[in-house]
C-alpha cells in the first residue's frame, strides 16, 4: 500500500519548466522554495534525480516530490 498523492498535471503549452509545476500544484509555498527544493535533490523527473530548476517538462514525464507522484499529459482538445 503507498502513501504516495498522485497528481494529473495538464500542459497549456508545449512545455513548462519544473519549479513552476511544484509551485503551480501548491507542493511548495512559492517558485523559491520550489527551486530550493529541487537544489537540494528533492525532485525526481523520469526516475532520475533532477537539480535543474528550469528543465523543460513535457507531456509523458512523470515528477516525484516527496510524497507527491505527478503524471504530465497534454491538454486535450474538446
Amino acid at each position: 500500500m503507498s502513501d504516495t498523492d498522485s497528481i494529473i498535471a495538464e500542459l497549456e503549452s508545449e512545455f513548462v519548466e519544473l519549479y513552476k509545476i511544484l509551485k503551480f500544484e501548491g507542493l511548495t509555498e512559492s517558485g523559491g522554495s520550489a527551486k530550493q527544493a529541487i537544489a537540494d535533490g528533492l525532485v525526481s523527473v523520469n526516475g532520475e534525480v533532477e537539480t535543474r530548476k528550469r528543465k523543460k517538462i513535457r507531456a509523458g514525464d512523470q515528477i516525484d516530490f516527496i510524497d507527491h507522484h505527478i503524471d504530465i499529459v497534454g491538454k486535450t482538445d474538446d
